[in-house]
């Protein structure tokens, strides 16, 4: 399987930043969606880890400020003509910025949401605890990926995916377990819901609270 490091993520979606919306925008639009409402509903200062070209931001409420952020200065690029082309003027900041480092103070964030990242990062669990590390107690994470399939033709093609990791940018394998495993050793962190989405369930919806000890 191929491995994933910063210039290898930044390499590859320097690569896709240019047709990105046109390969990804249809399929993964339910997703976004989802997403952003599940933000909506929970208000206040939305974070939004791996914003890539700002594919959610029309799906968000104008009255919710946010801020992005994404490894990429050219995937950020076209996120910003986004804002400028639809008049954004909710969106606080787009900022270049590590998820494994993220550059806020503790338990700023009523929503932390990340749309299609965590499959992206070199560390899983490194990223999740920066995310819930700059939630607010009684905010919520939001995330929505694919995770490896049970299905047997799907594994397959998603094992024959999974040796161009490097190139594409992800892991097409990425494993639900990882967040299990990541939720039993964070009791602050509860998971609320967990819901698959079009098309054809390859997605998941993932909501997490950050409770109030």
């Amino acid at each position: 399987m191929g491995e994933l490091d910063h210039r290898t993520i930044a390499n590859a979606y320097a690569r896709w930043a240019p047709f990105y919306d046109l390969v990804f925008n249809k399929v993964m639009a339910p997703g976004r969606r989802a997403l952003a409402a599940a933000a909506n509903r929970q208000g206040g200062q939305v974070l939004i880890v791996g914003i890539g070209t700002g594919l959610e931001l029309p799906y968000l409420a104008p009255t919710r400020r946010l801020v992005g952020v994404d490894l990429s200065e050219a995937m950020l690029q076209q996120a910003q003509n986004r804002i400028m082309n639809h008049g954004l003027r909710n969106v606080a900041a787009l900022l270049v910025m590590d998820a494994m480092r993220l550059g806020f103070p503790d338990n700023i964030f009523d929503v932390v949401a990340a749309p299609y990242v965590i499959t992206v990062v070199p560390n899983p669990t490194r990223t999740l605890d920066e995310m819930l590390r700059v939630t607010k107690p009684g905010g919520e994470l939001v995330l929505v990926n694919h995770f490896g399939s049970e299905t047997a033709a799907l594994a397959l093609v998603e094992s024959w995916l999974a040796r161009y990791s490097s190139r594409l940018g992800w892991h097409p394998q990425f494993s639900w377990q990882i967040i299990q495993a990541w939720l039993e050793v964070h009791p602050q962190a509860r998971l609320i819901e967990r819901r698959l989405l079009p098309p054809l369930r390859l997605f998941t919806l993932t909501r997490i609270e950050k409770t109030i000890l």
